[in-house]
């Protein structure tokens, strides 16, 4: 029966590993999906919006596509932008502006 020895180099690398996938795991769930290019059904998930909502937002140049094949494709940033540019400041209480 033969032996491996486990240094400390070795935990430390498996440390490094094991964060980086748990940092991974954390990113793609807290909305911030882990690839550059969406296809329509996670972008209305990430949305939560219908189809309907989507086709509305590529017809009137709102969000930037890519089509191929018949698949359109949808960049993750230009999503953060479309939010980012329709950010509303709320209105402050005290005063009603």
């Amino acid at each position: 029966m033969s032996t491996e020895i486990i240094t400390t180099d070795d935990l430390r690398e498996f440390k490094i590993e094991l964060l980086e996938e748990i940092r991974q795991l954390f990113k793609e769930h807290n909305g911030e999906p882990s690839k550059k290019w969406l296809k329509s059904y996670e972008v209305r998930k990430i949305l939560n919006i219908s189809p309907g909502t989507l086709q509305n937002l590529r017809l009137n140049g709102t969000l930037p596509y890519t089509k191929i094949g018949g698949v359109m494709y949808y960049d993750y940033t230009d999503i953060q932008e479309m939010l980012q540019s329709r950010k509303q400041a709320q209105p402050n209480l005290f005063t009603g502006r």
